[in-house]
């Protein structure tokens, strides 16, 4: 099967990727390994309810223009986040006291670049407010403080700055509503996807590409380029070979994946009324999960627990995990009866998922430049897209995403106009 562009990954990068390249003209394909489109955008609903339940990607940080743009074009009914934030300490809910802890990023370096551990080790700090700070930085990157660059963080939060990222929005049916929309633009385009289509290996030479996959129906397909959209822990996998080697994979190798898990749990009431009546975020420092939200000002009754870097490994999985969360909001609200109000509960572990392997990727110490290396395309015949290549210090996003793929279809009509 022949075809001016293959689409490897049906994320938003890659479906962005091959919407513009179809309504360009190009007759493209995009193939998929999960049996849906969306990638780490992955909504589910709390059975007999219609309440969409996030396990993937949750939130529009700020107002990225691509991202409100596309959203607005789908027509999706979104809402802006509010409400209280508190915290959970020495046994009392109060608002949240976090002291210095922000104010240190604001000394960030960006040269010399160093791990943020490393930088947290030059400041004069109380242990509390070190402490505070490394695991914000941990729970929101889902990256390990020993390795995180200061660099990225700095160009991270310039990035935010430009785009009012201290604003989150929520898209009212769900999120998978924005990657079904891209892939019914392209299909109306002459678009192909196959979905439970797994690639196994690469073969390419300068003008052509070869992809083998797993899925007897389509099992092998041939392009000029090919535009690779899979998420950076299935790259650094090695379970899709190249050959021969393309010249960024020494960039690949210097990013990493970040490690997070989310448990959603949907209640018959919103018990937090009486003591949070405003609540957004509920922060318990000492427990695990340390950090949740509620959908505010949206009123349904979903609470939702994020653990993100090193502490993931301390959080159980089945059952166990959700008795932990469970016992982390009773202590927090002291209530005894939340098993009994308890409707349903939801996880997904992005880490051992095959098709991510992990959460989403930050930059390392000394791989700042990474990203804009993995942009590049080898000899205009392979091409990176996907939020680890994101030029612009918004790693993983969805606006980063929905950008990169943008960025690769751009490369792509530029070399062929």
């Amino acid at each position: 099967m022949n075809f001016d562009t293959i689409v490897l990954g049906a994320g938003v990068a890659g479906l962005a990727a091959g919407r513009s390249l179809a309504e360009a003209g190009q007759r493209v394909a995009i193939l998929e390994a999960r049996d849906r489109v969306g990638g780490r955008i992955f909504t589910t609903h709390s059975p007999g309810t219609d309440y969409p339940i996030e396990l993937g990607a949750e939130f529009v940080h700020g107002c990225p223009p691509e991202l409100l743009q596309l959203i607005e074009e789908a027509g999706l009914p979104i809402y802006e986040r509010d409400g209280r934030a508190l915290c959970f300490e020495n046994g009392r809910l109060e608002d949240c006291s976090f002291g210095d802890a922000f104010h240190v990023l604001d000394e960030l370096p960006a040269s010399p670049d160093m791990t943020f551990a490393e930088f947290l080790a030059t400041k004069t700090l109380p242990e509390e407010t070190a402490q505070r700070t490394a695991s914000y930085v941990e729970g929101f990157n889902a990256a390990d403080a020993q390795r995180i660059g200061t660099a990225s963080l700095l160009k991270q939060q310039q990035a935010e700055e430009e785009i009012e990222g201290d604003r989150g929005f929520c898209i009212r049916n769900g999120y998978e509503n924005l990657p079904l929309y891209l892939a019914k633009r392209f299909r109306e385009a002459g678009g192909e996807i196959y979905l439970q289509t797994l690639v196994e290996n690469i073969t390419w030479k300068p003008g052509h590409v070869t992809v083998h996959t797993g899925n007897p129906a389509v099992s092998q397909l041939s392009a000029p380029r090919v535009v690779i959209a899979l998420p950076l822990g299935v790259l650094q996998s090695g379970s899709v070979r190249i050959a021969p080697a393309v010249g960024t994979q020494s960039a690949i190798d210097k990013l990493a994946m970040g490690t997070a898990a989310r448990i959603t749990m949907v209640f018959r009431e919103r018990f937090w009324l009486d003591a949070a009546p405003d609540l957004s975020f509920l922060f318990s420092r000492e427990q695990i999960p340390a950090t949740w939200w509620t959908v505010s000002p949206d009123p349904a009754p979903v609470l939702t627990g994020w653990v993100g870097g090193p502490r993931v490994h301390q959080l159980p999985s089945g059952e166990a995990r959700k008795n932990q969360a469970l016992a982390v909001l009773q202590r927090a609200f002291s209530r005894s009866d939340l098993a009994e109000l308890l409707v349903s509960w939801h996880t997904h572990d992005w880490q051992d998922d095959p098709f991510s392997r992990g959460a989403y990727s930050y930059a390392p110490k000394g791989a700042l430049q990474a990203s804009s290396e993995l942009a590049q395309p080898n000899d205009n015949t392979i091409y990176f897209a996907g939020e680890h290549t994101d030029i612009t210090g918004h790693w993983g996003t969805v606006h980063g995403a929905l950008r990169s793929g943008l960025r690769a279809a751009t490369q792509i009509l530029s070399q062929v106009s």
